[in-house]
């Protein structure tokens, strides 16, 4: 079967390792914005350009005579990838653009968890003006909002008070700014607790629950500093995490289901892809903070890396409507990823910079990025780079691997070296006790 990915980075390389694996053997192909050599010594054709140009991607699709096809990063969901790619009669892991609203307009998925009365929604408005802002700012108190961009803003579209806001005047200038870029948004309470993601495998009918894995936003150790796409994340040996109940787990599997129903209910379609749940555990139950309509990057790195199925046969399940959970097995293997970034990053990066991997003993857990192949040379492109994970009986064995072997990806990079360590998350299980007032 030909098999082709949309994207080139870590999360990218991750679904090709682990196609790569299968006892089917398929014959992978890729367009990528980057010429990932990860990837590309898996691949049997490999493009590059701009993954966003349906009909480019469709065309290229239809040559290398695909079979089915895999959209890694959102931003072609929004496009109608997966609607161009089904109407060529090419089977596509990825929802369709009304489905991927979920992700794509963050008061469609506030709307549809209010109106089919799905558990787990905060206080929250939307906003097309700036009529009413400040008076629902001051009705949630100062300190106690987020304001986030209605569509995709590359990963800048959310800021928090406290945070990134520390006034109603600057919150209410970012909403100027957001609405200056020909976009609405919504605010919302502000929640407090531990974040934590659930990623399902839909095909249209069922969705089946992958492990929870927990991401770090912040780029410096103690989640100090900026937000960024996420450098680094972690699951554990029994696919929960060690702050959670399994009531919890629970609670988020089944909002992911209603979610899943209310949303082909509300469009009339089915999801077929990745439904990824973010959600926060606090005081008061567990809340929602987005929906992904996509693998999540890291945490794909981390429950493919354990997955013990065969994933080819999944993809085929999912896009034929014959997904059962008892396909769907993972190994109890806990997972620590650490992401090694540019210097700068995420607000002024190194760009065009070249790496090594040499240092690196077992590359087959060792996820590459934005990264480019020139001359022979892999260069940083300004992004998160490349991702290691770990896989061990326990996070503080797979976060020994994990730091390891990232320390020798060589070149200006950084990491966060607490990613995954008994101290960080000793400290999330203090801090969930006090919360729940234990």
């Amino acid at each position: 079967m030909n098999i082709l990915i949309i994207g080139s980075g870590a999360r990218e390389h991750a679904i090709a390792t682990t196609l790569h694996r299968s006892m089917q053997n398929p014959r992978i192909f890729c367009f990528g914005t980057y010429l990932n050599p990860g990837i590309k010594q898996m691949t049997h054709g490999y493009c590059t350009g701009d993954i966003n140009d349906v009909d480019a991607v469709t065309a290229k699709a239809k040559e290398w005579q695909i079979g089915l096809a895999i959209i890694g990063p959102e931003a072609p969901l929004e496009k109608g990838m997966a609607d161009a790619l089904w109407k060529a009669a090419i089977p596509t892991i990825g929802p369709r653009k009304k489905l991927a609203q979920i992700e794509t307009s963050k008061s469609f998925a506030r709307d549809l968890l209010h109106k089919y009365n799905i558990p787990g929604l905060p206080n929250y408005r939307s906003f097309s003006t700036i009529e009413g802002v400040e008076a629902f700012l001051k009705e949630l108190g100062e300190g106690n909002y987020v304001v986030k961009a209605n569509g995709l803003m590359g990963g800048k579209g959310v800021k928090v008070a406290g945070d990134h806001l520390h006034s109603f005047a600057e919150a209410l200038q970012f909403c100027e700014q957001v609405l200056d870029e020909k976009q609405t948004f919504v605010i919302e309470e502000k929640l407090i607790g531990q974040e934590f993601s659930l990623m399902c495998f839909c095909d249209g009918e069922v969705a089946v629950p992958m492990p929870v894995v927990q991401d770090h936003k912040r780029a410096y150790v103690d989640d100090k500093g900026p937000n960024t796409g996420g450098m680094g994340s972690y699951s554990d040996v029994n696919h929960r995490l060690p702050f959670l109940t399994e009531d919890d787990v629970n609670q988020a599997k089944e909002i992911n289901e209603k979610v899943f129903r209310a949303l082909m209910t509300e469009v009339n379609d089915k999801f077929i892809g990745i439904l990824y749940g973010s959600f926060i555990v606090t005081k008061k139950g567990i809340y929602v903070i987005e929906f992904n309509a996509r693998f999540g990057d890291p945490e794909a790195m981390n429950v493919l890396s354990i997955l013990d199925s065969d994933f080819v046969t999944l993809c085929q399940a999912m896009v034929t409507g014959s997904l059962t959970p008892e396909q769907v097995r993972f190994t109890s293997q806990a997972t620590v990823c650490k992401y090694a970034v540019p210097e700068g990053y995420p607000d002024d990066s190194l760009s065009n910079v070249p790496i090594d991997i040499a240092a690196v003993k077992n590359k087959s857990r060792l996820y590459l990025s934005a990264v480019n192949l020139v001359d022979g040379k892999i260069l940083a492109m300004g992004s998160r780079t490349a991702a290691y994970v770990g896989v061990a009986e326990s996070i503080s064995a797979a976060e020994e691997i994990s730091e390891r072997e990232v320390r020798g990806i060589g070149g200006p990079l950084y990491h966060r070296e607490d990613i995954g360590t008994e101290r960080l998350i000793q400290r999330r299980m203090d801090e969930m006790r006090r919360l729940r007032g234990e």
